[in-house]
């Protein structure tokens, strides 16, 4: 005989410290991608709940989370359950800083654009008012029907729900086309923004134009004069920024795919050289009102390119130097009193003296130094560190962190200086 399924003990399962994420599972085969979204933030140490609905427990067993989230989870068996205290959505809803809603199915979608309340997921998310990440997910004929995309317009104007994808790509039906949910990294990146902004969108109508990654000057179509730059720390600038609601240009140099495939409602221009970034800044440049140049731009390239790959015995014994555009300088004497210009310096050593100098050469209103003689700083670590010098000499230290809290927490000391 079955035994009776124990009720979830509130007091006991709920801590009342933060971070709280709360995520609700709808109905979807793309459910198995939220497994390592539960499990990195649970490492984390992010406090975790997970709620199944029925149709989202056909795809992902309650038993699975919970070993993922180190916690119970919550199902309409529980919503449905007598029990004493409180009600659980209401407990829920009360507990968390956080909701996620991945995958988001049409159905859901539909109940969360007229305020439909009929299982635990959906009376928590009325009971709650924290922030609603959405992550839908579906066939693409689903998402392209016009009442699918009449819902998905109605609750993106409301300023508590924030969405990631859907994204394009082979869907579990074999079709390909847009429906597919976004993947584990980009609603992890969008829950960390969250996190710290705490839904705020306060670069909302801001035009932010920021470079970022290497440039290569080539010798001949193999040989080239570069650096490792990865683009990482531009790309974190323009993830926070399109987060906190601005529009957002990138130029950028070589990167990797998946730096590239995270740029999803971000404006990209890909370029190799200095000069096609130069191209590439000045033609953005009218529109934009933070101009932030990450970019680690070449200093010098060959004086003469070989339009055909040079024999190891032709190569030259010594390599005459020319001087690509000072990209910064030019912008700066373009740039409208409106716009800011920000600055970055990758440097050794003492990395303040130098960046100052570069300030104030350049006439930026502002500069980011940061160190790549440090491990885990600078040039392709996924974490940073900086001082930010403001134009009046103003400095502020940024201790070691993730690359996107450390764009969120420059954002933040910008902001704070009314730019």
């Amino acid at each position: 005989m079955d035994q009776p399924r124990p009720e979830p003990d509130l007091e006991a399962n709920l801590d009342p410290t933060g971070p709280r994420v709360l995520i609700g599972i709808t109905g979807g085969i793309a459910a198995y991608k939220v497994c390592s979204v539960i499990s990195d933030l649970a490492k984390a140490g992010v406090d975790v709940r997970v709620m199944l609905t029925d149709q989202g427990q056909a795809f992902l067993p309650a038993l699975t989370v919970a070993a993922l989230s180190r916690h119970p989870a919550y199902t309409d068996a529980d919503f449905w359950s007598s029990r004493q205290g409180r009600p659980l959505h209401i407990e829920l809803g009360e507990w968390a800083d956080l909701l996620v809603i991945a995958p988001l199915s049409a159905n859901t979608l539909g109940k969360l654009a007229h305020g439909l309340a009929d299982n635990l997921l959906t009376n928590t998310v009325l009971a709650s008012t924290c922030p609603v990440l959405l992550a839908p997910a579906m066939n693409t004929d689903m998402w392209q029907q016009r009442a699918v995309q009449r819902n998905w317009h109605l609750v993106r104007q409301d300023q508590r729900f924030h969405t990631v994808g859907p994204i394009s790509g082979i869907l579990a039906c074999d079709r390909i086309g847009a429906g597919r949910m976004a993947e584990p990294e980009d609603i992890l990146a969008q829950i960390e923004s969250l996190m710290h902004t705490q839904g705020q969108r306060d670069l909302t109508g801001k035009n932010l134009l920021i470079s970022t990654g290497s440039t290569r000057e080539f010798l001949d179509p193999v040989r080239f004069i570069g650096n490792p730059s990865s683009g990482k720390m531009g790309v974190a600038l323009a993830l926070a920024a399109k987060h906190r609601g601005a529009n957002v240009t990138l130029v950028h140099g070589p990167m990797e795919g998946d730096l590239q495939a995270r740029l999803g409602g971000i404006r990209t221009v890909s370029v190799i050289t200095a000069a096609a970034m130069h191209r590439a800044m000045v033609t953005y440049l009218p529109q934009a009102d933070w101009i932030l140049m990450a970019a680690a731009v070449a200093d010098v390239k060959p004086a003469t390119q070989s339009p055909t790959k040079l024999a190891k015995a032709n190569l030259p014994k010594a390599l005459p130097l020319a001087a690509v555009p000072d990209i910064v300088a030019d912008l700066n004497r373009r740039r409208q009193p409106r716009q800011r210009l920000i600055g970055f310096a990758a440097q050794t050593g003492d990395i303040v003296p130098p960046a100052w100098e570069k300030l104030q050469r350049k006439g930026l209103d502002a500069i980011v130094a940061n160190p790549i003689d440090i491990p885990g700083s600078g040039f392709g670590s996924d974490t940073n560190q900086a001082v930010l010098i403001q134009a009046d000499g103003e400095k502020e230290v940024f201790p070691p962190s993730p690359k996107l809290l450390l764009a969120h927490r420059l954002i933040d000391a910008l902001l704070a200086q009314q730019f």
